[in-house]
């Protein structure tokens, strides 16, 4: 692999991890981060790896195919397990730890299965950068001792993806993804119907070629968040029109554009600040 010699050790470092968990369970969402840390494992390992899948209203029908399409295609055993999130008390009515409740339902549920096909691990893809933004769903990892073997080995989310290109992994290049419950405001109750609307929102979207994108739910108003350099097609008439129509077709009111572009976490931005 023509990769500097700092990300080789990193790559390296993963890869001794890895065996030296023996066996593992990789939570697989079918994203950049969870692909790349199933597909190192799976080459370290071999059939001593499962990857687990959480179905659920809040995960898109197309992130499930494309997690069992991979996992067939690269013949990895893959379990794919009921996990509906809006059946966890409190979490509908979208708390700040929203993502808490979820983890602790979703990794118990996994350590089961990992503990059926005994397996020494449970393992989940986050990564360095996560360290930098409010994250509640890992202070769940930490206390059920799932292992986040990307993070101690010191990976960024570029670094992966520029591992996940020398891997020739197809989502090298894929857009990040978030679970669909983080396009709501806190406290804003969330439902089954908004979560559809936002799903086919998004979905218009990534269909449309833009590549990077959110649509953030305010009540029955849509606010769209694209990729700075995508801004400028966003406002052409016949594709704002086209957007506009659709998503009211959807069910929104309104529809908006976020003029600072896509950002992760920009729910976050209404939290308190610490001092």
């Amino acid at each position: 692999m023509e990769i500097n010699a700092d990300l080789q050790e990193k790559y390296e470092k993963l890869k001794q991890i890895l065996q030296e968990l023996g066996s593992v369970a990789v939570a697989f969402s079918s994203g950049v981060d969870s692909t790349f840390l199933l597909q190192v494992a799976h080459d370290i390992l071999g059939d001593k790896v499962v990857a687990v899948t959480a179905s659920s209203c809040s995960f898109p029908v197309r992130e499930l195919e494309e997690a069992k399409k991979f996992c067939e295609d690269n013949g990895i055993e893959h379990v794919v397990c009921k996990s509906e999130e809006l059946d966890i008390e409190g979490f509908r009515q979208n708390p700040v730890n929203r993502c808490y409740l979820c983890k602790q339902e979703l990794f118990q549920k996994i350590l089961g299965i990992a503990k059926e096909h005994h397996l020494a691990a449970v393992v989940e893809g986050s990564n360095l950068d996560d360290d930098g933004d409010y994250r509640p769903g890992l202070v769940a990892v930490k206390e059920l001792g799932i292992k986040s073997p990307l993070r101690e080995a010191g990976l960024s989310k570029a670094e992966i993806r520029e591992l996940s290109k020398q891997l020739e992994l197809p989502t090298w290049d894929k857009q990040s993804f978030a679970c669909l419950s983080s396009r709501f405001v806190y406290g804003e109750t969330i439902d089954e119907k908004k979560l559809g609307m936002v799903d086919k929102a998004e979905q218009l979207l990534l269909d449309m070629g833009f590549h990077q994108v959110r649509v953030r739910i305010h009540g029955m108003l849509a606010r769209i968040e694209v990729l700075s350099e995508e801004l400028p097609r966003m406002v052409e008439p016949k594709v704002s029109k086209k957007i506009a129509e659709q998503l009211k077709a959807f069910g929104f009111t309104y529809v908006t554009l976020d003029l600072l572009g896509y950002r992760t976490g920009s729910m976050n931005e209404t939290l308190p600040k610490e001092e």
